[in-house]
């Protein structure tokens, strides 16, 4: 996220507004407060963590909500393993405040500069068949309404409507404090092998259930998937992090820079990218450590992007990767970023894209420079086509009339939203869209 000139503007460049006003509580009452203000200004309000969504719906026409100082620890019992944070606090500074508990988050997705409460509104996940995104690790939280008053939700506490504001979009209300489920700190023994792609395809369910985390990549123009596959050990286990320089050339060099370059020099001369993509298969994914799950977990991403991401029912996730891979070779795009595959749990979270079903995730992206529009529009009919549901916080096109489609509980979602929010004084354009006026 950044402000130039008093415009705000997200990570991926794709989203940018010049809000009436910016105000950077540093405290739940500074966050009702000013709540209390916009509402009776007549101006719409919204929270803005890192601004990782791709989309719009963190964009604060009205007034802008910077929790960067609301951040930390509000408590930790190590026996239940229950922490509550203040809700701006980043990802990767969750780690450091959880250790001196022995605790860790149980499953994070692949990038962690958001904050949690941006990561749990938008429906982040990580991988695993057994494990849920980041907004089933919440057991708690407490936002403030539109009616300026402080809402407690927990399993003591209004806990039907859990399911909803755990993973709430920013529609319902600002989140103030989240409560985590968290587990005993581990680490993972990781093995990242590059494999035939055919054999992965034919393999793949076998593959993510063998795992406890599972996930691939694949490079357009190459007949080659790089798989990563990570087991959980107990804390006590041996750790083998990968060496300092081979760690700094395989992502600082490979991943980031030459990348970048790469990525660039594609957009003027598209017929560098299919080469590279042959190359970079050589040269990475292939390694093996143990370390700390968090270190294991996240990775860095330095190159600018913009991406697409569906979530369709696990058993159809093969033929959905082919006819996504068909439509790139049928097109001749040269296309220079990986497609990712990932896996989660089925879930209770209304508009969790595992509501009710095991899932299976495809992201395709594009580099920030170059128009995605016409990859990102034809392989969103497919995913249509095999029953996906967009990530919240990444490039689609749906409105409310064709997710209500794809989420059993979208209008009792609508209903407390209703009831919390009549005015909408939380809305902008993108819940506009999504969930109606």
């Amino acid at each position: 996220m950044t402000r130039i000139g008093g415009t705000w503007q997200n990570w991926g460049r794709s989203a940018s507004v010049k809000p009436v006003r910016v105000e950077r509580p540093r405290t739940p009452e500074g966050v009702q407060r000013a709540v209390v203000a916009a509402a009776s200004q007549g101006l719409t309000i919204k929270a803005v963590g890192a601004g990782h969504s791709f989309t719009g719906i963190a964009v604060a026409p009205g007034v802008l909500l910077e929790l960067d100082d609301l951040q930390g620890l509000v408590s930790a019992d190590a026996t239940t393993g229950r922490v509550t944070l203040l809700a701006g606090t980043r990802l990767h500074r969750i780690p450091g405040l959880l250790a001196p508990f022995g605790l860790a988050m149980e499953n994070l997705g692949d990038i962690d500069r958001q904050s949690i409460s941006g990561a749990i509104s938008t429906g982040t996940h990580g991988t695993g068949t057994g494990f849920g995104g980041l907004a089933t690790q919440v057991v708690g939280v407490t936002l403030v309404t539109a009616a300026g008053e402080f809402l407690r939700v927990d399993d003591e506490q209004n806990s039907d409507l859990l399911p909803a504001v755990a993973l709430g979009l920013g529609a319902l209300g600002i989140l103030v404090e989240v409560t985590l489920q968290c587990v005993p700190a581990f680490v993972l023994h990781a093995v990242d092998a590059p494999a035939p792609l055919a054999d992965v395809l034919a393999t793949l369910h076998d593959r993510a259930a063998a795992s406890d985390h599972f996930e691939f990549y694949w490079f357009p123009h190459t007949d080659v998937a790089l798989t990563k596959r990570q087991t959980r050990l107990d804390e006590s286990a041996v750790r083998k992090p990968l060496p300092l320089f081979g760690k700094w050339v395989d992502e600082s060099l490979l991943s980031n820079g030459v990348y970048r370059a790469v990525c660039a020099a594609g957009q003027v001369v598209p017929a560098v990218t299919p080469p590279f993509s042959r190359l970079a298969v050589k040269l990475t994914g292939d390694r093996e450590y143990t370390d700390r799950s968090h270190r294991v977990l996240t990775q860095s991403r330095n190159v600018r992007f913009r991406e697409m991401e569906y979530a369709v029912p696990a058993e159809r996730i093969v033929p959905v990767f082919r006819a996504v891979q068909a439509l790139i070779a049928q097109r001749g795009w040269r296309i220079e970023f990986p497609l990712e595959v990932r896996f989660a749990a089925e879930d209770d979270r209304w508009l969790s894209t595992a509501y009710g079903r095991a899932s299976a995730y495809i992201a395709v992206h594009r580099y920030w420079r170059a128009d995605p529009t016409e990859y990102f529009e034809a392989v969103e009919q497919i995913m249509h086509e095999h029953g996906g549901r967009p990530h919240w916080g990444k490039l689609h096109t749906l409105n409310a009339d064709q997710l209500r489609e794809r989420y059993p509980r979208f209008d009792d979602f609508v209903a407390l939203r209703d009831r919390l929010d009549p005015d909408r004084l939380f809305r902008n354009r993108y819940l506009d869209r999504v969930l109606g006026a």
